[in-house]
């Protein structure tokens, strides 16, 4: 079996200004740096959206060092893949792709992590 682990927690915010108000709340309280990307805050490892995206209430990241590797073996076992979210690497190597389902209302996908 491959070697999964948490990558990142996404939430969906309503907004820009929501997602920055979360993202520097997280910084008052745990001191998790905050940066800003083109389409969320980071927060440490915890991503706010700054408009909701993928999943009711927003995403899991599970990293693994082989995405399509982790892909094939997730479809083996009757998981199912997203094809319009797949996320490559300059090289051609997948980097990213949403399963199908939600888990309790958060989509899940995977990510290279070493």
């Amino acid at each position: 079996m491959l070697k999964y682990s948490l990558a990142h927690v996404g939430i969906n915010a309503a907004n820009r200004e929501e997602a920055e108000k979360a993202a520097r709340m997280f910084e008052t309280l745990f001191g998790f740096a905050v940066k800003e990307g083109n389409s969320s805050f980071f927060a440490g490892d915890i991503e706010l959206m700054k408009e909701p995206y993928k999943g009711t209430n927003g995403h899991i990241a599970i990293g693994t060092p082989d995405v399509a590797a982790a892909r094939a073996e997730l479809e083996s076992r009757g998981f199912a893949f997203d094809d319009t979210t797949a996320k490559y690497k300059a090289d051609g190597t997948l980097n990213a792709i949403y399963l199908t389902d939600e888990i309790c209302g958060f989509a899940v996908h995977l990510v290279g992590k070493k």
